[in-house]
């Protein structure tokens, strides 16, 4: 009787498991359709569809190796008034490198927006890394990710540098930092789009990889342990029109021993989060300000910026 109680246990187990993911998935789905039947969801979802184009189009280019070399980023007399200024009024801001981490199934052309607006607010080192779409394994990637950060550093010169990771980009940099003691190594951690809690958008995809992206699995459950000596400020830009990290909350990230500072935006999707102007003014800005003499003696808190009702409801341009 008992190996026959155990499994009915076990189904029981398993069938409130499928149920508690129906009901995610479909409190999810039901507010992604009165997100996207707004206005605002509307314009959202235009610039979405318009910058998947535009991005397929790009693509090809990612695939192409990147150069590391910097030139003259710190001869005042050839930048614009806009890039000079962050240079006399922060050298060190605008000399911190920053690493730019793409998603799941992309390359680093999802940023070539993203990098231009950067170094036209006078960041001078933004470099994007490609790594294989055939990673099956977010440690890997991770440990991937710590060789660059040594590359990058060894060749700028630089002792600490910024990453900006997008979608599971984000997840890869935050392991490495949480978990393989990055934070020595990285100032601020940009998380676009990140499935922090996982997506029930895995569920779609039987590969290991996915699998590590499901809400409970090991490597989220791994990341949600204490993390006391993590000195890294994290920036989590979240949209609760993002289609792709279900539920779309999962995409916050909350660790009480975490410096957490987030932007909540309504009306953007989940390919165009990198794009988003607001999201790239906030960004920017944050940079732009020493997080050693803004964040040194202040406990670590969450601050949550939500976009005013004028911005939220203000076209977008692709």
């Amino acid at each position: 009787m008992e190996p026959v109680q155990c499994g009915l246990d076990h189904l029981a187990e398993t069938a409130g498991g499928l149920r508690s993911v129906a009901a995610d998935l479909a409190r999810a789905t039901g507010y992604a359709l009165r997100t996207f039947g707004s206005p605002g969801g509307l314009r959202g979802l235009a610039v979405e569809c318009t910058w998947l184009a535009a991005h397929l189009a790009s693509y090809p280019l990612g695939l192409l190796r990147e150069s590391s070399t910097e030139n003259g980023v710190y001869r005042t007399d050839a930048l614009q008034p806009s890039r000079r200024s962050l240079v006399v009024a922060d050298m060190a801001a605008a000399g911190t490198p920053i690493l730019l981490v793409h998603g799941i199934l992309d390359n680093r052309s999802v940023f070539s927006v993203f990098r231009i607006a950067l170094r036209r607010r006078g960041f001078g080192a933004v470099h994007a890394v490609n790594y294989s779409v055939l990673t099956g394994d977010l440690r890997t990637a991770a440990q991937e990710l710590h060789g660059h950060v040594e590359r990058l550093c060894e060749q700028t010169g630089a002792e600490k540098v910024h990453i900006v990771g997008h979608s599971l980009g984000g997840m890869i940099a935050r392991y490495y930092v949480q978990l393989m003691g990055g934070s020595a190594n990285v100032d601020t951690l940009v998380t676009l789009g990140s499935p922090h809690s996982g997506t029930l958008a895995a569920y779609a995809l039987p590969t290991p990889l996915a699998r590590q992206l499901r809400p409970g699995s090991e490597v989220l459950t791994e990341l949600a342990q204490p993390a006391p000596g993590c000195t890294t400020r994290f920036l989590v830009v979240w949209s609760r029109m993002d289609q792709m990290v279900l539920p779309q909350r999962n995409a916050r990230l909350l660790h009480p021993d975490l410096h957490v500072e987030e932007l909540e935006l309504r009306d953007a999707g989940h390919l165009s989060l990198p794009i988003d102007p607001r999201a790239v003014h906030w960004i920017a800005t944050r940079l732009a300000q020493s997080h050693t003499e803004s964040h040194q003696f202040r406990r670590r808190s969450q601050c949550l910026h939500r976009i005013p009702e004028t911005a939220r409801t203000a076209p977008t341009p692709a």
